[in-house]
């Protein structure tokens, strides 16, 4: 098998945290939402190869990413874009990553900004039991949030009907951005995006195939997560540290409150300040602050404010409410 790992997207509602830097190298305790991937597909010998589907202004931050780590498999694959106007669709970056890269195999397509609970290679399992395009299903719990995804119904454990962000879902169990396709159906590609159908979400070619060869769904319990906005990436880093706190060794704390699900990164300096499900990127400073569920990146400086779901871009500098 390949695997392709979807990295194209410019987290424009995490702005200004993910302007400049892919939403996927966010940590998540000592790792990175996308490394959590990477290891599991490092270690599971059915995966031959990694394509890493990126764009052409997160490019470099991958190669050096990649560079610095330990992983073998993984390589890039350049969609030729440089911002959320001109991309293809997932749908047709894909098409276009598998023409490019000549890729005749199975093929596992994971979004790298999934944090998932279960075991890719259990996922794994149950499509090479059944030889059939399976994805992975996830019961939300609300149907508000379901209207946000593919919602997915089953008899038994194969797919009858697949509806891409329903308006009036008729349940909670939604596709999340996991899939496995055999070689075969990944040749209906070409069918269905010159037929015209949409390029967009991969949600919307499973509710093409399903209509043509039997889908199954891989149900899981336990915890997934959608990095996609300030709130579910705080969500993820609360599940992981599942109420404690990470403060880094170098970290300077005078008169520092720390609470549940808090990370304080290298060089972080806090004085006087309480924090409550927040994250603070290297070197930022914070006097005299009541910071609650909120991110503040790199090199910030910070006093004499309390914030609550506050997104504080790199260095920045705000004093008595002035930005700087």
């Amino acid at each position: 098998m390949k695997a392709v790992v979807l990295a194209g997207g410019y987290a424009t509602r995490m702005w200004p945290i993910t302007k400049h830097r892919p939403k996927m190298f966010l940590p998540i305790g000592e790792s990175t939402v996308i490394d959590r991937i990477f290891s599991e597909l490092e270690a599971d010998d059915r995966i031959e190869e990694v394509y890493v589907s990126t764009n052409e202004r997160f490019a470099p931050d991958f190669e050096a990413h990649l560079a610095d780590s330990e992983f073998e498999k993984p390589q890039l694959s350049i969609e030729e874009t440089t911002e959320e106007d001109n991309k293809f669709g997932v749908v047709g970056a894909l098409a276009q990553l598998i023409d490019r890269e000549n890729v005749d195999d199975d093929l596992l397509v994971i979004a790298g900004d999934n944090l998932i609970s279960f075991d890719i290679a259990e996922f794994l399992d149950d499509f090479e039991r059944r030889e059939a395009p399976t994805l992975a299903a996830y019961d939300v719990g609300s149907r508000e949030k379901a209207t946000s995804y593919g919602l997915v119904e089953l008899e038994g454990d194969r797919v009858v009907d697949f509806q891409e962000k329903p308006d009036d879902p008729k349940s909670t169990l939604v596709s999340i951005a996991c899939y496995a396709f055999p070689q075969d159906s990944l040749s209906l590609l070409p069918t269905y995006l010159e037929d015209g159908n949409n390029p967009d979400e991969p949600g919307w070619f499973v509710q093409w195939l399903q209509n043509r060869e039997a889908t199954y769904a891989f149900t899981f319990e336990g915890a997934w997560f959608d990095i996609g906005t300030p709130e579910s990436y705080l969500d993820a880093v609360a599940w992981h540290l599942d109420g404690e706190s990470l403060v880094a060794d170098s970290a300077t704390l005078e008169d520092a409150t720390i609470g549940e699900n808090v990370h304080v990164m290298d060089g972080v300096t806090l004085t006087g300040t309480d924090l409550e499900h927040t994250v603070i990127f290297p070197d930022a400073t914070v006097r005299n602050g009541d910071i609650r569920r909120s991110i503040i990146d790199q090199g910030t400086h910070i006093e004499d404010l309390d914030l609550a779901g506050a997104l504080i871009g790199a260095h920045t500098t705000i004093t008595n409410g002035a930005d700087k």
